[in-house]
């Protein structure tokens, strides 16, 4: 979960102190909750005590972690031949459309094959420390996020919305609903390959839904992002550049994150001293669960004691996004989607790891 939500939060722009990567935002949830393989999740005694406004913020950033965990797992069952890559819709839309309004979803999931169209889903994720009732209502007005995106087809783009419940007494419940839909599909990038490693221009499209005329009414629109046909490899380069800036940005890497962002999108913030990385940047290799991985190292304290943070990805693949080969980047972890470690536990390091299909890793454990 806090490797799903460092990810999340890795291009996020939120105003981390300078010298401290964003994604380590999500290690002050390192004893937020309790729980264990035999029994649910709940919120700890630590968690507990969150005073004030800080509880609309755990519960909103813990919410994006377990939706994002649980939306990764759901897919990929489902989808078992395809990758699931979750992309920040912030970041992407920006690309495309400098006027966003109130109303966007949070996250894209990609779910892609090689040389085939890929299937892209809006994701909208909110949290609360109360009941079922308020995840209901809080269910029902993040659909208004969600809803905000269509791609392809008027009113056809299926989605995922989650509310997770953290109460003060009681276990960590994820309410999920997916909406269904023919649209979402975006043509291949291109037949002859290589089209995702190209630059892609900041677009201005008009932050329009075009919505079809009904009877002798005229054609209308509402406010909202619509990705039509024209505009489908573009929008997929997009999301497969914002992706790969994701997994350069947690690996501490500013230099290549700026190759994959455009100026609205942030490139500015990676670049030089002005980069939020800029002390944590990509020096560290590990070999963990027997894979060499290169990435930032953070070291904290909890309770006293001294904690060493790591994250990361495989150092071949991150080679390759250091070089702008995402196509082949997109391959190699096609190829090796099934084959990743499902260990949790490296003993060599002494602490719990986790890998993610898309290369990436985080490993914490107690420094003495």
């Amino acid at each position: 979960m806090l490797h799903a939500l460092g990810q999340a939060i890795a291009l996020s722009r939120q105003g981390a102190a300078r010298g401290l990567a964003e994604h380590w935002g999500a290690l002050k949830y390192s004893q937020a909750l309790t729980g264990d393989t035999s029994s649910f999740m709940k919120l700890s005694a630590q968690g507990k005590v969150t005073a004030k406004h800080y509880k609309t913020l755990q519960s909103g950033e813990l919410g994006i972690g377990f939706a994002l965990a649980a939306a990764q797992r759901i897919l990929a069952q489902h989808h078992p031949d395809h990758v699931v890559s979750i992309v920040p819709a912030d970041t992407t839309l920006l690309a495309g459309w400098s006027a966003r309004g109130t109303y966007h979803p949070q996250f894209f999931a990609e779910l892609w094959k090689p040389g085939e169209p890929s299937l892209t889903l809006p994701i909208a994720c909110k949290g609360n420390h109360s009941n079922a009732k308020y995840s209901h209502g809080q269910l029902a007005s993040a659909s208004a996020h969600v809803e905000a995106v269509h791609i392809g087809p008027w009113n056809e783009t299926p989605a995922l919305i989650f509310s997770t419940e953290l109460p003060p007494d009681g276990h960590v419940t994820v309410h999920a609903l997916h909406a269904e839909g023919r649209g979402g599909r975006l043509s291949e990038a291109n037949a002859e390959g290589g089209a995702l490693d190209i630059k892609s221009n900041e677009m201005h499209h008009y932050p329009e839904i075009r919505v079809p005329a009904e009877g002798d009414k005229p054609l209308s629109s509402v406010t909202g992002f619509h990705v039509t046909p024209e505009r489908y490899e573009w929008f997929g380069r997009m999301l497969a550049r914002t992706a790969a800036a994701g997994v350069t940005a947690f690996a501490g890497d500013g230099e290549a994150t700026t190759q994959y962002l455009t100026k609205r999108q942030g490139q500015k913030h990676f670049t030089g001293f002005a980069h939020a990385a800029a002390g944590s940047v990509q020096d560290a290799d590990h070999t963990l669960l027997d894979i060499p991985f290169a990435g930032t190292d953070h070291v904290f304290r909890l309770n006293g004691t001294r904690v060493e943070a790591f994250s990361g990805a495989d150092t071949a693949l991150l080679d390759l996004l250091a070089r702008g080969q995402v196509e082949q980047y997109r391959r190699k972890i096609y190829e090796c989607r099934s084959s990743w470690p499902s260990d949790s536990w490296d003993h060599s390091w002494n602490g719990p790891v986790s890998v993610h299909p898309d290369g990436t890793v985080l490993a914490i454990r107690l420094l003495s």
